[in-house]
């Protein structure tokens, strides 16, 4: 009896669809929430499932100081780790905003929405062209920008103001999340992103965080062949006069040591001294790549007249305490943009 049913549905959502409804929806084909979970007075945890990669997320949810009325919305996002907790030689680790800064604590007295997704590591937050075999479906773009805003937006009384800020990887997905989806964000943060993606240095960048190899032609499953049009698309540097009307923040440091560059720096969470040489020496070349790029995205801005705000720090390597001081500056204008406090 079941397999006539079954075999009966299509026949079924043409007579509905005849009949101007529509057939319901498998559960599966809808993104939700599918639960919401208190972690203390201002801090919730909300599954969401995610239809375009058909699997779900736990999604930190930090409220407002007064949830009375409408309150906008700050996306923030991880970087290459995705927030995900992962082993390393110094035991289990995590890559998140809540294990190596004190957001929490200074969102606190804000009056806004801090929504930080867990998961999308190496992933650029972007929709890949193919599945990746082990990563599995990787729509990141169409979840941040379809999916999730509407359902939160339901759930929460949020005012319609959003933004989006991001770190390393993160800090190039936030360009193209605001190219993909005009007037979503009023303002994107880029904090030590690499705005670049299709030139070679970009490339080789891009091809390096997501661990791209000959084995497993990650790169390719992203944006198709390197260098090629899906590259082009997703360069932000490229794609800059679609950023028009868009609040634009960027930082990047020199990636010579600064002062939260010691053994007992926030960022190093106990990885003593081998910790400090590899944020020193590793840290402070890839900061001073991203700065090269961040120079570049500014001089493009600049010739385009789209005014921008980058701040260059003298010292500080690729690390999360220089991410934290950046972002607790950059508020006070995130906030007037937002129309907040």
């Amino acid at each position: 009896m079941k397999s006539v049913v079954w075999r009966s549905l299509p026949v079924l959502a043409a007579f509905l669809a005849i009949g101007g409804l529509t057939a319901p929806a498998h559960a599966d084909d809808v993104s939700r929430i599918v639960k919401v979970q208190k972690v203390s007075a201002q801090e919730q945890t909300v599954t969401v499932y995610a239809a375009s990669m058909k699997q779900s997320f736990p999604i930190t949810v930090l409220l407002p100081k007064d949830a009375s009325k409408p309150r906008p919305v700050l996306y923030l996002l991880n970087g290459g780790g995705g927030g995900e907790r992962v082993p390393t030689q110094v035991g289990v680790r995590g890559s998140s905003w809540a294990d190596f800064t004190t957001y929490k604590d200074f969102f606190r007295s804000k009056n806004v929405y801090v929504v930080t997704p867990t998961g999308g590591k190496y992933s650029y937050y972007t929709d890949w062209q193919r599945p990746d075999p082990k990563l599995g479906i990787l729509k990141w773009q169409t979840f941040l920008t379809k999916e999730l805003p509407p359902l939160l937006n339901q759930h929460y009384s949020t005012s319609g103001f959003n933004a989006v800020g991001g770190l390393s990887m993160s800090g190039t997905s936030v360009f193209n999340l605001a190219i993909a989806k005009p007037h979503l964000y009023r303002s994107v943060v880029a904090l030590s992103g690499c705005a670049r993606t299709s030139d070679p240095v970009g490339i080789e960048y891009v091809r390096l965080t997501i661990g791209d190899k000959p084995e497993n032609h990650r790169a390719y499953n992203m944006w198709g062949p390197v260098g090629g049009p899906g590259w082009i698309a997703n360069d932000p540097y490229i794609q800059a006069p679609r950023l028009r009307g868009t609040k634009i923040y960027m930082t990047s440091s020199t990636g010579l040591p600064g002062p939260h560059d010691t053994v007992e720096g926030q960022s190093l969470k106990g990885a003593g001294l081998a910790g400090l040489g590899n944020q020193v020496v590793s840290g402070g070349a890839i900061e001073l790549a991203v700065d090269v790029c961040t120079q570049q995205m500014a001089q493009r801005l600049g010739s385009l007249r789209i005014p921008y705000r980058f701040d260059l720090r003298p010292t500080g390597t690729h690390s999360w305490t220089y991410w934290q001081d950046a972002l607790y500056n950059i508020w006070p204008s995130l906030a007037r943009d937002l129309h907040t406090t």
